[in-house]
């Protein structure tokens, strides 16, 4: 089994990258082989409607034409077992790398059909790892959930299930000092840090098993 988590988030050792990792050691726990891979290392485009993927008995039908560094790990999803994805929230949304690999994910792959019928062969196990330096209270109120209820539809509809885990209140800064950032408490945000990241980082690891479980 192969279990693939890709980072979203520019930073490889934060909040979003460790989340990844202890969901790829669950799944390396039940005997997956894994591989985590960082979207900011790579040079690609988001989609840039060629169409091809659509095109009547075309060659790329189904799949995405366009060729950059994302072209190799578009391959590899397409023989993994489980993909976990995970990114930061920037402006009421994932990252602009993120968002961009998903719509060259999952584009080639929604027909324009009824029911938008999904042409990846089989169904795998997707989830998502949102973190955030809000609460769930402040998520709630401003309305996160509507496009990030989105993201995970759209998943369910192309790869047949997928599943949310997030990670609220933050620890952004090694050094809140160094910042201007007067709304944040660091004594707050290092207790979460201290008692609830460890929570969620189980969180991660229990979603890496689950994912690996027939």
């Amino acid at each position: 089994m192969k279990v693939i988590a890709i980072n979203g988030s520019p930073r490889k050792n934060y909040n979003t990258a460790a989340l990844l990792k202890k969901a790829l050691e669950g799944a390396q726990a039940n005997g997956a082989e894994t591989e985590l891979i960082h979207l900011y290392d790579l040079n690609y485009k988001g989609c840039i409607s060629c169409f091809a993927c659509k095109r009547k008995e075309g060659p790329c039908y189904g799949t995405c034409a366009y060729k950059d560094d994302l072209s190799p790990i578009l391959l590899k999803i397409k023989e993994a077992d489980a993909i976990i994805l995970g990114s930061p929230i920037y402006l009421c949304d994932v990252t602009g790398q993120m968002h961009s690999f998903l719509e060259r994910l999952i584009f080639p792959y929604i027909t324009y059909t009824e029911g938008y019928k999904s042409l990846f062969d089989r169904k795998i196990k997707t989830g998502f790892i949102y973190t955030m330096n809000m609460t769930a209270q402040q998520m709630e109120e401003r309305g996160f959930h509507p496009t990030l209820d989105g993201i995970e539809s759209f998943l369910k509809r192309t790869f047949g299930y997928s599943e949310s885990l997030f990670s609220y209140d933050t620890y952004q800064f090694d050094d809140y000092e160094k910042y201007v950032a007067p709304i944040f408490d660091e004594h707050h945000k290092a207790m979460v840090r201290e008692n609830q990241f460890p929570n969620d980082c189980s969180m991660a690891y229990d979603m890496g098993t689950r994912f690996t479980m027939q």
